[in-house]
């Protein structure tokens, strides 16, 4: 399909000298000069094979098909521009760009962000949402939130969370498990990429009987917590992303047994991070509703 397309330079030639019916008046606004103005229209009219201006000494006037011609190019124009603003903003020097699981996207942040937005209402964010960990691009990125156990290479890290491992499942299901065995019968829900999973809560519960490895296998925590609460199987809970399914009573724990783990949620920024005035605000904010997990 694109194969067809003019050179957006020509195109841009076009749309200024069919609108000011002028290539002296269109070469000020592009900064061009008159003939670099007037030899892009003349390669786009050889492309497309039709005169789209009539040429006066002193002035343009567009043919028929340049008449038909403007319309579309100022709407691909004008599409374009909105899409270039919608993605990367109109000034990049005061974008905030953050990186995070969707599973944290989800269930920590979304629910806080509004109290930061409230103290800083001026402030330009792009949130970017990841399913694997992939390593931190300080090109690229000026803040990351990843999973692990604090050591990332190439980075600046600070915990944002204490994770305690917890089985979660709808409360009608919850009702039948009275001893961790009992898990044995039951399938059980887990989340790729985490190091510590179902066999260290069934070690700690001292549940020889079930098969750590059974059940379901999901790349995101918000899949494996809307099957439980759907009553699929039980989800092994990790405390920060679990809690609003706990809170609405969608997920409750059948067992009293926590088992602290050793990974968490880590902030991460590059060795040589962004001015202050620009990641200051939102790092000061992160940590502060961050500090009751930890």
């Amino acid at each position: 399909m694109y194969r067809d397309l003019p050179p957006l330079t020509w195109l841009r030639a076009f749309e200024v000298s069919a609108r000011l019916l002028s290539f002296t008046a269109a070469a000020q606004e592009l900064h061009l000069t008159q003939a670099a103005v007037s030899k892009h229209v003349k390669s786009l009219e050889q492309r497309l094979q039709r005169p789209l201006f009539v040429r006066h000494p002193r002035s343009l006037e567009l043919t028929r098909w340049g008449d038909a011609y403007l319309p579309k190019v100022q709407d691909a124009l004008e599409r374009l521009a909105h899409g270039t603003r919608e993605v990367f903003g109109r000034r990049q020097d005061d974008l905030l760009t953050i990186r995070c699981s969707v599973s944290f996207a989800v269930n920590w942040l979304s629910p806080r962000l509004p109290r930061f937005l409230a103290e800083a209402p001026e402030s330009r964010l792009r949130i970017l949402c990841s399913v694997w960990a992939d390593p931190f691009d300080a090109e690229a990125l000026d803040l990351d939130i990843q999973y692990g156990t604090g050591d990332f290479p190439g980075a600046v890290s600070y915990r944002l969370t204490q994770e305690v491992l917890t089985p979660l499942c709808a409360p009608a299901l919850a009702a039948s498990l009275r001893h961790p065995d009992d898990l044995a019968a039951q399938c059980l829900l887990h989340v790729q990429g985490y190091h510590e999973g179902w066999g260290t809560w069934l070690a700690a519960a001292g549940a020889a009987s079930v098969d750590p490895g059974q059940g379901i296998q999901t790349d995101t925590s918000l899949v494996s917590y809307d099957l439980a609460a759907r009553g699929a199987g039980v989800a092994l809970g990790r405390s920060s992303l679990a809690a609003p399914y706990r809170e609405s009573g969608r997920l409750v724990a059948p067992f009293d047994l926590g088992v602290p783990s050793s990974e968490g949620f880590f902030l991460l920024t590059a060795r040589t991070p962004e001015p202050r005035h620009k990641v200051g605000p939102f790092v000061d904010w992160l940590i502060r509703e961050a500090a009751p997990a930890r």
